[in-house]
């Protein structure tokens, strides 16, 4: 559900699967998707492996990772209640049709994002599930239940592109009410990963 939230908010990743596919076509829209989803996996893999360690050799280093997680899901929080209600879908759409392209492009605005590898760390080690499980595949079962849940919405925003551009065009409430989810849905996690 939280992913769903979060995935579901206007951020620049789903902004940009808006316009490409508003722009080039919802298959051009998907393989920006695609892109997206596969740097998804590659932040998955460093978290697994690095956290892993530092959970398996510390779990005061874990209480910290949860608190430093907490804190900053309240920044976004912050930061997200800072910003106005508008949803800026206006930019340059890149001129082409080259789906290899683009899905690079989705690719490497992901996995060079240190803000992916930051919320990663951030969101995921509260979720883990189990005392006897390697914490390694428990990090893989939840960065892919992220990426499939991610992969829907942002697919349903590609192929739904041009419909969802009028009605977010034309309803100003909908940038409040998308707003205030995202701050509830940040805020809700934060408290889950103190008290957790």
């Amino acid at each position: 559900m939280a992913t769903f939230v979060l995935a579901l908010s206007p951020g620049p990743d789903n902004i940009f699967v808006l316009i490409q596919s508003i722009g080039n076509g919802k298959k051009y829209g998907l393989a920006v998707v695609a892109g997206l989803m596969t740097g998804c996996l590659v932040h998955t893999t460093l978290l697994a492996f690095g956290v892993s360690a530092l959970i398996k050799n510390s779990p005061v280093v874990f209480t910290a990772i949860k608190v430093f997680g907490a804190a900053y899901l309240l920044y976004l929080a912050i930061m997200v209640y800072r910003a106005g209600d508008a949803i800026a879908l206006n930019g340059n759409v890149e001129n082409t049709k080259s789906v290899p392209r683009l899905f690079r492009q989705g690719f490497i605005m992901n996995v060079l994002n240190p803000k992916v590898t930051i919320f990663f760390l951030a969101f995921f080690p509260g979720f883990l599930f189990s005392d006897t499980l390697s914490t390694v595949i428990q990090f893989y079962v939840l960065g892919f239940l992220f990426i499939l849940v991610s992969s829907i919405v942002f697919s349903a925003i590609a192929v739904l592109a041009g419909t969802i551009s009028s009605f977010l065009s034309a309803n100003k409430r909908t940038g409040s009410i998308l707003k205030w989810g995202q701050i509830i849905a940040f805020i809700a996690i934060a408290i889950y990963l103190l008290i957790g």
